[in-house]
């Protein structure tokens, strides 16, 4: 297995602008909610939520969709743009959804004419190489751990009977956990210590949403459905505060710098899908160095079934069998 050290911070990573102008985003879900009540029990439904990660401020935002199409995410991104404005630069995956979004929009980054148009207003969409989750950092983080523990607390959705607007609710006070979380401390008076944090950025704020006093256990929720969402809440806020803070640490792997591959390199591609020994064998046939002339992701040519098809990759997922200078 090859890999490089880490790459720098992206630009848009570091660049003093107001939030949301770049944007990382994902998708997590579903979950069944109670769309109706009928005399014979109650019609679901499932949701799924896109998670929009500023990549400046790290503050989250999230949408709710009824559907992974491209409509419904088409609506989605157009919620997000009318309520924090519009942004410049968005990143994500090549998730079928985000890749038909794209197209749909007019957002098709490889063809010039587009490309022209998306300068003229300032808009550039661009995605990951497939299989790179990896360098979707900024945001993969966060969506993975909130991914988890919403999973946890949904999955017996058909005892919880949600409805669309407690759902709602919650992930609005979801988000709300998520941007009051620390970045970096601005005061160092250990009487009166503050930390910035994503919710400060966005509200202009000190001060953040205080949950409502009262007992709201699991017990004492028939009939109210407001006291259902803060039980939510305050469940996922004992979570997040146990399986979040433990990530606010240094980077761990990919510190050293390592040979880059080169064009010409017999490489062996993984796949998930099939078993070692099937693992396909290619030809690196071009590498795209990073700013600091880091090799991360290649394109690799491979014959299956006598047709020949070319992948992109990142390093990540080749292993070198034979290098080109050997």
């Amino acid at each position: 297995m090859q890999d490089q050290k880490m790459a720098d911070l992206p630009k848009d990573r570091v660049t003093p602008e107001p939030p949301f102008t770049t944007v990382g985003l994902d998708v997590f879900g579903p979950w069944t909610i109670v769309t109706r009540r009928t005399r014979g029990g109650c019609a679901e439904n499932k949701r799924w939520a896109v998670l929009f990660t500023c990549m400046s401020t790290r503050a989250v935002h999230i949408e709710l969709i009824e559907s992974m199409s491209t409509d419904s995410f088409v609506n989605a991104l157009r919620r997000f743009f009318s309520i924090r404005g519009p942004a410049k630069l968005l990143r994500s995956d090549r998730g079928t959804n985000f890749v038909g979004a794209c197209k749909e929009l007019g957002l098709d980054q490889e063809n010039t004419a587009v490309g022209r148009y998306l300068e003229e207003r300032g808009c550039i969409w661009t995605f990951n190489p497939p299989h790179a989750s990896h360098m979707g950092g900024s945001w993969e983080l966060l969506i993975g751990v909130a991914r988890r523990i919403l999973d946890a607390m949904l999955s017996r959705t058909e005892q919880m009977r949600l409805t669309h607007e407690v759902l709602s609710t919650f992930m609005a006070e979801v988000m709300a956990i998520m941007n009051a979380r620390p970045l970096v401390p601005i005061s160092t008076d250990p009487d009166s210590p503050t930390v910035l944090t994503p919710a400060m950025l966005l509200t202009q704020k000190v001060s953040a949403v205080s949950a409502p006093s009262g007992n709201f256990s699991s017990g004492q929720l028939f009939g109210k459905q407001w006291k259902h969402v803060q039980h939510l809440a305050d469940t996922f806020w004992k979570r997040w505060k146990r399986e979040y803070l433990c990530t606010l640490q240094g980077r761990a792997k990919w510190t050293a710098t390592k040979p880059n591959v080169k064009e010409g390199d017999v490489v062996l591609l993984k796949d998930s899908r099939v078993s070692r020994n099937e693992w396909p064998l290619g030809l690196i046939i071009k590498t795209f160095p990073s700013s600091d002339k880091n090799v991360r992701k290649v394109e690799v040519r491979i014959i299956q079934d006598g047709t020949v098809k070319v992948f992109l990759r990142p390093v990540s997922e080749i292993i070198v069998l034979l290098s080109e200078t050997e």
